[in-house]
This record gives structure tokens, C-alpha cells and sequence, in this order.
């Protein structure tokens, strides 16, 4: 694994760099290579660090953690709980979408991709970047987490005034990795069908976002999309 040369803007390459060349990455390596080998895996290998080519370290406003890629055909796109174009609304996507126009009034959007959220600086990171078709969770414990979690931690040493939002108990367990004494950490229930009505809906999140990037003299996210 040594000399490794990531396709992911360079920013975020510099930054992660020890992590790359680290032997438990190593283990990532010869795992996927297996894995791809035997099964579909997603997202695509070009898509795996989408988060990252789209939202360099110095743009990060808002961090939105997800825990594993979407594993039915065609959704994954390197986002979380995001997916590509013309792809259907998957039921947790379906109740953010309901949330946002309850908090913001935004019209429920035609497209599920974030992908503009993401332009604006907002990190979609799932904490597993891959997944075997079809298997949920089957790339977890791998060394993904890891990585991810050296993530975070980057985002809290490095940068300022960083919205983290913690939707469900896995993105809740990450909280200890972020200084909230500089960031703001807003948490409630994830918005899976099956935990949605126990404070995902009425979170108002989005709102409560822009309104600290503001405190903050920062510019607010055009949640439309």
C-alpha cells in the first residue's frame, strides 16, 4: 500500500495522507480488491470520494454523517442519503425531504442527488464508503470507520464554526471526536421510517444550521433543490 496515490481533491489528500498509508488501509485495499472480484460493489470506484471531490476541507460549513451507502443498484453516489439522478426517493430520503419542507418550506425536489448541498459546503460522509450490493452493512469493520473517523476529527481540529448534524445513535456515537466548544453538534432521531416520528420530524435542523452559520458571520446553505 505504500506510495498510494488517492484520486480525491488534493486538499483532502494532504490532509489524510498518514491515513492512506496506514497498514490497517492496507487491509481496506486488499479487501475491496477481493471484494470486486466476487460481488458488485458500490458506489462505483470513481464515486467512492465524491464527498471529498466535491466539498474541499477549506469550503466545509455543515458535516452530515450517514453510516452505509445505499446497496440497491444504481443509488450509491458517493453522498449520503443521497442519490443519483433519476434514481426513486429511498423512504429516509423521503422523510429529510419532508422535514425540510416542514422547517424551510422548500418544495419536496423531483431529484434525490445533494450533490448541490455539497457544492455549497456541506460534507455528505458516510461512515462505511462502500458496500456489497444488496448486503447491507457488509463492508462495516473493514477500516472504513477509521478513516471516517480521522475525518472528523480533521474537520474539528482544522476548521472553524463547523454545523455537525447527528441524525441516530451511529452518528451520535462520533460526538466525542468533535470540539463543541468551536462546532455546533445538532442531534435527533435518524429519519429512517422506523425511528423518523421519535424527533427526526419537527428537528428543524436546517434552520437551526443557517441560523448559527449566520451567529457566525458565515453564509447560510440554500437547503433548496
Amino acid at each position: 500500500m505504500a506510495n498510494i496515490n488517492p484520486v480525491i481533491e488534493e486538499s483532502w489528500k494532504q490532509v489524510l495522507w498518514e491515513e492512506f498509508n496506514a497498514p490497517y488501509f492496507a487491509h481496506l485495499k486488499d479487501f475491496l480488491v477481493k471484494e470486486k472480484q466476487q460481488y458488485k460493489v458500490f458506489p462505483p470506484g470513481n464515486q467512492i470520494f465524491n464527498a471529498f471531490n466535491l466539498t474541499p476541507l477549506d469550503k466545509v460549513k455543515v458535516v452530515l454523517l450517514g453510516q452505509d451507502p445505499y446497496h440497491d443498484d444504481g443509488q450509491a453516489e458517493g453522498l449520503c442519503f443521497s442519490v443519483a439522478e433519476g434514481v426513486s426517493h429511498p423512504k429516509s430520503l423521503i422523510n429529510i425531504f419532508k422535514e425540510l419542507h416542514d422547517d424551510i418550506g422548500c418544495p419536496v425536489p423531483r431529484s434525490g442527488s445533494l450533490r448541490k448541498w455539497a457544492n455549497q459546503g456541506v460534507l455528505l460522509l458516510n461512515a462505511t464508503l462502500t458496500v456489497r450490493a444488496h448486503e447491507a452493512g457488509s463492508h462495516q469493520n473493514q477500516g472504513w470507520e477509521t478513516f471516517t473517523d480521522a475525518v472528523i476529527r480533521a474537520v474539528s481540529q482544522q476548521k472553524e464554526h463547523v454545523v455537525f448534524l447527528l441524525w441516530g445513535r451511529y452518528a451520535q456515537n462520533k460526538l466525542p471526536l468533535i470540539d463543541t466548544t468551536k462546532h455546533l453538534a445538532l442531534q435527533a432521531a435518524h429519519p429512517s421510517p422506523l425511528a423518523a416520528h421519535k424527533g427526526f420530524f419537527g428537528c428543524r435542523h436546517f434552520s437551526k444550521a443557517n441560523q448559527w452559520l449566520v451567529s457566525q458571520g458565515l453564509t447560510p446553505v440554500d437547503w433548496a433543490l
